[in-house]
């Protein structure tokens, strides 16, 4: 009787520990996806920066040109 109690808990135990490495695969498989998603979300923040930046030398330099223009303008008495 005891050998066939200790057959069953070791069943059980096998069966525990078949689920457990099922739920530790899938942890790692989202942590790597988290990290994934991690990273694209890095890379999406940093290309916006450079947009702002890109934005912003181009905003000087139409800030220059309107002021030439106004020169321009003012010495050929046009406005």
């Amino acid at each position: 009787m005891t050998e066939n109690t200790e057959n069953i808990i070791l069943e059980h135990l096998k069966r525990f520990q078949v689920g457990q490495d099922r739920i530790e695969r899938k942890l790692e498989e989202f942590m790597r996806r988290i990290s994934n998603l991690e990273g694209g979300q890095a890379s999406i923040i940093q290309h916006l920066g450079h947009l702002s930046a890109a934005e912003a030398q181009q905003q000087v330099a139409s800030d220059g040109f309107n002021l030439r223009l106004e020169r321009i303008e003012r010495r050929l008495e046009l406005a």
